[in-house]
C-alpha cells in the first residue's frame, strides 16, 4: 500500500517535470515581454518532432539521443527568436488580446507545417537507452525515465535559479518583470533582451517536448493539450513568477496523480477547479503580484464609440432587408451555412459586448453557449418538452450560469479574469462529458429537432435570422444606452465611475449575464438546427472561435461582431474547400490582419487618411 502511494506521488512528480519546463518558458516570456504566448504549446510540439527526426536518424546510443534532446530544445529556441523578431517585436505596444490573436495564427500555420512534414499519423519515438525498465519500490515498480526525467527537472530549476541571481541577464530579466519601462530608461537594450528571454522560454519548451519522446506518441494535438494546462500553472503559480510556475506545477502534479485514485469521476476537471479556487481566493495566483500602479495608467484609452450616421443607419437596414430575403434564394446546403453564420454572430456580439464596451477578456464564453444547447436538449430528452419551450427556458439556464460565475468572474481583470471563465467553462464541460446518465456523455443527445412548424429549413433559417441579428442589435443598443455608458465608464476609469456613484460591480455583472443568455440563445438555435448537442459546444475550440471573430471584426468597434463572424465563418468555409492546409492560410490571414489592421476589418476605415 505504501508503495503504491509512493509510485504514486513519484509519478506526480514525473508530471510536474513536464509540467514546469513548459510554464517557466511560459511565465518567463510573460513576466518580460507581457506577451501571452498561445503558440508556446505549438514550440513544445515542435520539440518533440524535431526530437524524433533526430534521433531515429542518428545511430542507436546514449550521445545520439540526449544529444538528439539537446539539439531538438536548440533548434526550438532558433526557432522562437525567429518569431519573436518577425512578428512579436512589431506589436509589443498592442493590446495583450491582439497579441494573443497574432500567437494563435502562428498556432494554425505550425500546425499545418507539422502536418506537411510529419503527416498525420502518430509517431513513437525510441525508448532512452539505457532508461527502459523500472525500479522497485517497497513493492511497486516505477520507470527508470520517469525518475531521471523528475531529475532533470529539479536541475532546470536550479540552473533557473542561479541564472536569475547570479548572471548579469538574469538580474534584467528579474528588473524587466518588475518594471520593464524603468529598466528601458536606464538604458538596457529592450529588443536583445525580449529577443534573450524568448530564446530561453522557447528552448525549455522544446526540451520539454523532446523530452517526451519515450513517454508518449508524438502527434498534431499535442499543442493545444499542453498549452491549456501550462496555462494553468503559470496562473495559479501568478503570473511572472518562476518559483510560483515550480509549485503550482508541484501541486497540479500530484492532484493529477491522487485525483484519479480519490475522485476518479472528476479528473478531467480537477486541474480547474483547483485554478477557480486558488483565483477567488488569491487573484493574482499563489505567489504572483499585482502589476505595478502607474501599468494601468499608461494604457492607450479605447476610442470612443458613436453610433452610426444616417447614411450607416439606411445602408444597415438595406443589409438587414437583404439578409432577410437570403432564405427565399438559397439552396438546402446553403441555407444551412446561413444559419449558422447568424448564430455565429449573435455569440460574437455577445461575446463583444463584455469585452469591448465592458472590458472584460473572456477564454471560456462557451460555456454559455454550452448550457443554453443543453438545457432546450435535456428538457426535450427528460421533459419531453417543445422546441418553444427550449427557446425561452433555455437562455434563462444560461443567464444564470453567467449569475453564477459572472459574481466571481467580474471581480478579476485582464488575464487572471480569463483564465477564470476558462476554468468556469471547463467544469462545465466536464460535467457534460462525464455525467453519462444525465448528458450522455460523449455520445451527446440526439432528437433535438424543432417542432412541426419550424422543421421546413427556409422557415427555421428566417426564424434563426430574425432571432440572432435582433438579439444582436439588442446588445448594440444597449451599449449607447444607460447600461452601455456605465459599462464604458467603469472600463475606461472604474475609481472615477465609482465616485459619481456607479456600482460598477453591478453593473459588470449584469452585462455578463446578459451577455450569457444571449449566447445560451445561440446555442439553442445550432442546437436545433443540427438535431444534436455534444460536449464540444462547451469545449475550448468553441471559445478560441468566438474570441477570433471578435478580434477579427474588431474589439472597440461597434460593427465588429457583424463582420468579425462573417469573415471569420466566410474564410473557414472557402479556405477548407480550397485547400487542405486551410489552418497554414488562415493563420496567415489573422497575422497580416494584426500587422496591418490592428482595429480590426471595422476598423479599417479609421486607418484612411
Amino acid at each position: 500500500m505504501i508503495g503504491n502511494l509512493l509510485a504514486q506521488a513519484l509519478s506526480g512528480l514525473a508530471s510536474a517535470a513536464s509540467l514546469f519546463l513548459v510554464a517557466a518558458g511560459l511565465t518567463v516570456i510573460f513576466g518580460v515581454t507581457r506577451i501571452v504566448n498561445f503558440a508556446h504549446g505549438s514550440l513544445y510540439m515542435l520539440g518533440a518532432y524535431l526530437a524524433y527526426t533526430i534521433v531515429t536518424a542518428l545511430p542507436r546510443g546514449p550521445l545520439s539521443f540526449w544529444g538528439g534532446i539537446l539539439a531538438a530544445a536548440l533548434a526550438v529556441g532558433l526557432i522562437g527568436v525567429l518569431i519573436e523578431v518577425l512578428l512579436l517585436r512589431r506589436i509589443y505596444r498592442a493590446p495583450e488580446l491582439f497579441q494573443l490573436l497574432a500567437t494563435f495564427g502562428v498556432v494554425l500555420i505550425v500546425q499545418d507545417a507539422a502536418l506537411a512534414i510529419w503527416g498525420p499519423q502518430d509517431l513513437l519515438g525510441p525508448r532512452a537507452p539505457g532508461l527502459r525498465g523500472g525500479i522497485e519500490i517497497l513493492g511497486s515498480r516505477f520507470p527508470l525515465y520517469d525518475l531521471v526525467l523528475i531529475g532533470i527537472g529539479a536541475t532546470v530549476l536550479l540552473l533557473l535559479w542561479l541564472l536569475f541571481h547570479r548572471t548579469r541577464f538574469g538580474i534584467l530579466v528579474r528588473a524587466a518583470t518588475l518594471d520593464r519601462e524603468m529598466v528601458g530608461a536606464l538604458g538596457v537594450n529592450q529588443r536583445m533582451l525580449f529577443t534573450g528571454v524568448f530564446f530561453l522560454g522557447a528552448a525549455l519548451a522544446g526540451l520539454a517536448g523532446a523530452l517526451q519522446l519515450p513517454r508518449e506518441s508524438v502527434n498534431l494535438q499535442m499543442d493545444l493539450a499542453i498549452i491549456v494546462e501550462a496555462f494553468v500553472v503559470v496562473v495559479i503559480g501568478g503570473l511572472g513568477s518562476l518559483p510560483g510556475a515550480a509549485l503550482a506545477a508541484l501541486l497540479i502534479g500530484q492532484m493529477q496523480a491522487f485525483g484519479i485514485l480519490i475522485f476518479p469521476k472528476i479528473t478531467l476537471v480537477v486541474v480547474f477547479l483547483v485554478m477557480a479556487v486558488v483565483l477567488v481566493l488569491r487573484p493574482y495566483g499563489l505567489l504572483g503580484r499585482p502589476p505595478p500602479p502607474h501599468a494601468a495608467a499608461h494604457a492607450p484609452p479605447a476610442p470612443p464609440l458613436a453610433p452610426l450616421s444616417p447614411t450607416g443607419r439606411r445602408l444597415g437596414w438595406l443589409a438587414l432587408g437583404l439578409a432577410m430575403l437570403l432564405p427565399a434564394l438559397l439552396g438546402e446546403h446553403a441555407l444551412f451555412v446561413l444559419t449558422e453564420l447568424a448564430v455565429a454572430i449573435l455569440f460574437a456580439a455577445t461575446l463583444h459586448f463584455i469585452m469591448g464596451p465592458g472590458g472584460m477578456a473572456s477564454f471560456g464564453h462557451a460555456a454559455y453557449f454550452g448550457i443554453g444547447a443543453y438545457a432546450a436538449a435535456l428538457l426535450i430528452k427528460h421533459l419531453a418538452a417543445p422546441m418553444e419551450a427550449g427557446l425561452l427556458l433555455a437562455p434563462f439556464a444560461a443567464g444564470l450560469a453567467g449569475l453564477a460565475f459572472g459574481a466571481f468572474c467580474v471581480r478579476l481583470s485582464g488575464v487572471y479574469a480569463a483564465m477564470l471563465t476558462l476554468a468556469f467553462a471547463q467544469i462545465a464541460w466536464s460535467a457534460a462529458f462525464q455525467w453519462v446518465e444525465f448528458t450522455g456523455g460523449d455520445n451527446g443527445i440526439l432528437g433535438v429537432w424543432p417542432s412541426a412548424w419550424a422543421a421546413d429549413k427556409r422557415l427555421y433559417a428566417w426564424m434563426t435570422l430574425l432571432l440572432c441579428l435582433g438579439g444582436a442589435l439588442l446588445l448594440r443598443h444597449a451599449v449607447f444606452a444607460p447600461l452601455g455608458l456605465a459599462l464604458r465608464a467603469q472600463r475606461d476609469s472604474p475609481l472615477r465611475a465609482e465616485a459619481i456613484g456607479i456600482n460598477t460591480f453591478a453593473v459588470r455583472w449584469v452585462a455578463f449575464s446578459l451577455a450569457a443568455a444571449l449566447a445560451g440563445l445561440a446555442g439553442v438555435l445550432l442546437a436545433f438546427s443540427k438535431g444534436s448537442v455534444f460536449p464540444t459546444y462547451l469545449a475550448i475550440p468553441r471559445s478560441v472561435d468566438a474570441l477570433l471573430m471578435v478580434l477579427l471584426g474588431g474589439v472597440q468597434t461597434s460593427l465588429g461582431p457583424f463582420l468579425g463572424a462573417i469573415a471569420y465563418t466566410g474564410l473557414h468555409e472557402q479556405l477548407m474547400r480550397l485547400t487542405e492546409l486551410w489552418r497554414a492560410a488562415l493563420g496567415a490571414v489573422i497575422i497580416a490582419l494584426v500587422l496591418f489592421f490592428p482595429g480590426g476589418l471595422a476598423g479599417i476605415r479609421l486607418r484612411r487618411p
